[in-house]
């Protein structure tokens, strides 16, 4: 894999270096790579706006509205399917921003912008298959988008934003979709801003479950922000002091996103990396190119099964739920900051007598097993690489108040390698090889109610042309395979996406200037039977390629504008990993 990826960076660099560096006046239409919705088309469809906003000076001023279910299209929590529609335009100069939707005080998204450009600027809409939370959208509530944005000289930005939300009427042909009884948020429960919570340190909540649940899968949100927000890019501690000042931070890049229940470690995940648009160099992402790296308008989450501790969590009393993020190091710290949040899906049983039962066994560590392993060259070049595996295994004896018995088995077995390269003198050249694999497995009674296997492939080699540091090259392969059911009652589906991106980037007195290029390789398959497939190839701001294929696939071609001749753009700066800065 190394000497490919080098040839790999090698003719990128090339390439970016003799490419144009301009762009013409034109909407550019930014995307994701992603499925479409698989909710039946045929049905009857009712469509509701649900906010409009427009996001200028925007930190600490969440937009917060009242969502009343609509009837048109049956009664409330009756629905097939529902999805999200939210389209955004912007024109000027802004960073990327994140976007967390709430509703009945539940995270049901996580988001970010596309940066935008100047003249026409970018338009973008994005499609949620949001039917899993059906139970919430059965009652009125509020919702919340917290955008946060700010404007300032040299930063002039606006997001101008609608979200529509579109209920899929149930009949014979489509039945109602399959949905948990109660959805309980692990949030800040704020009525004024987004819930998700900042660690470290720590967040905890006490939750009350139903005495009669028989089955409790949690969803975990996770992304990192400021410092960590690069965490595969950081540096184990102890090879720190190894390289030159503003290289790098420490803390090391392994983490792992961790559920406690009255302290116990339930569940893990090992996180995908999502880089945002404005991240290591945005040439490769969205300045002058339309695909988005994968995750960046809709970021993964990850699901636990924590029906193994209902004989504790359904005694009627409250229970404590903890969200943390741990790394590598001998005291698992990590920086500032990861935000987190998480929702437990009930199913109750039909019975209001209790349920009841014991955990059987128990065999979980606090922490993954780590190993940090490098050198220091003689030249000064410093290889490190850190490496982790996590092993969960807890079963429980579970009876339901109608007098079903189900043996419960939930297991973890994960594996992280990540690999850094500091060359060249150090300053000059980084690569970093990562992987996160492994397997969620539960059975209850012998059949698999919870799956999820992955593989997250990540290869990045950053590269400064200049001394001073005021140009550099960065090329990525960035992988997403996962076979996902998360739930008896959310639609299992296996996803295949490679995204190999490239970008260069060029800082001067006179602007900042640019050039990128992006291939998607993208497949989807569920066990509905529905299948889409899409590989779409993309140089500075125009799509060279695209093909759509697949059950899901739009009746009509995507028309992407041309942008032809093109002239000098201006480019933010970008955020790279570590403490580096762009030229002196």
């Amino acid at each position: 894999m190394l000497p490919q990826f080098g040839r790999f960076i090698k003719g990128a660099a090339t390439s970016l270096l003799l490419a144009a560096l301009f762009v013409r006046a034109a909407v550019l239409v930014d995307f994701q790579v992603a499925q479409p919705p698989p909710l039946p088309q045929d049905a009857k469809q009712c469509t509701i706006q649900i906010l409009q906003r427009t996001f200028g000076f925007s930190f600490g001023l969440a937009e917060v509205v009242q969502f009343t279910p609509p009837t048109d299209c049956g009664p409330p929590g009756s629905w097939a399917g529902i999805s999200l529609n939210f389209t955004v335009t912007s024109n000027g100069t802004q960073f990327d921003r994140l976007g967390i939707f709430t509703f009945q005080n539940v995270e049901i998204w996580r988001t970010s912008t596309p940066e935008p450009t100047r003249g026409d600027g970018i338009i973008w809409t994005y499609l949620k298959d949001a039917t899993r939370y059906i139970p919430l959208f059965a009652k009125p509530g509020t919702f919340i988008l917290q955008l946060d944005n700010l404007l300032e000289t040299g930063l002039d930005g606006q997001y101008a934003t609608t979200l529509h939300a579109t209920f899929f009427a149930s009949s014979d042909r489509h039945p109602p979709a399959p949905k948990a009884n109660a959805i309980i948020p692990v949030t800040t429960l704020a009525n004024d801003t987004g819930n998700d919570a900042s660690v470290p340190p720590v967040f905890s909540l006490n939750v009350t479950v139903p005495t009669n649940a028989v089955q409790v899968f949690a969803e975990l949100y996770a992304s990192g922000n400021g410092n960590e927000e690069f965490w595969y890019f950081n540096t184990a501690n102890e090879f720190v002091s190894s390289l030159p000042p503003g290289i790098t931070i420490g803390d090391g890049p392994f983490r792992e996103v961790r559920m406690l229940v009255d302290g116990q470690v339930a569940g893990v995940a090992f996180p995908y990396a999502v880089i945002f648009t404005g991240g290591i160099v945005p040439t490769a992402w969205r300045r002058v190119l339309p695909i988005t790296s994968y995750g960046a308008l809709d970021l993964p989450t990850y699901f636990i099964d924590l029906t193994p501790f209902v004989p504790v969590l359904a005694d009627g009393n409250p229970h404590n739920i903890s969200i943390d993020v741990v790394s590598a190091e001998d005291d698992h710290t990590i920086n500032q900051n990861w935000f987190v949040s998480g929702n437990l899906q009930v199913v109750t049983d039909p019975s209001s007598k209790p349920t009841t039962g014991k955990i059987t066994k128990y065999d979980v560590s606090p922490f993954a097993v780590t190993n940090t392993t490098g050198s220091v060259g003689s030249n000064g070049d410093v290889n490190v690489t850190v490496s982790a595996t996590r092993n969960i295994l807890i079963e429980a004896e579970i009876v339901s108040g109608s007098g079903k018995a189900t043996h419960v088995v939930w297991s973890q077995n994960l594996m992280y390698s990540n690999t850094q390269q500091f060359l060249d003198n150090t300053a000059i050249q980084q690569n970093v090889f990562q992987t996160a694999s492994g397997t969620f497995l539960s059975t209850h009674n012998g059949i698999t109610t919870l799956l999820d296997q992955f593989s997250y492939p990540l290869n990045i080699n950053l590269t400064e042309l200049t001394p001073s540091g005021d140009s550099f090259v960065a090329t990525f392969d960035h992988s997403y395979e996962r076979t996902s059911h998360p739930a008896p009652f959310i639609l299992g589906s296996t996803i295949h996406e490679r995204q190999l991106a490239s970008g260069f980037f060029f800082e001067a007195p006179t602007g900042n200037t640019g050039n990128g290029t992006n291939s998607n390789t993208f497949s989807y398959v569920d066990l509905a039977g529905n299948t889409y497939d899409r590989e779409v190839t993309a140089v500075d701001n125009n799509i060279t390629s695209d093909h759509q294929g697949g059950t899901l696939a739009p009746r009509t071609t995507t028309i992407f504008p041309d942008f032809g001749p093109q002239v000098p753009f201006v480019v933010t700066k970008p955020r790279l990993p570590g403490a580096r800065k762009i030229g002196n």
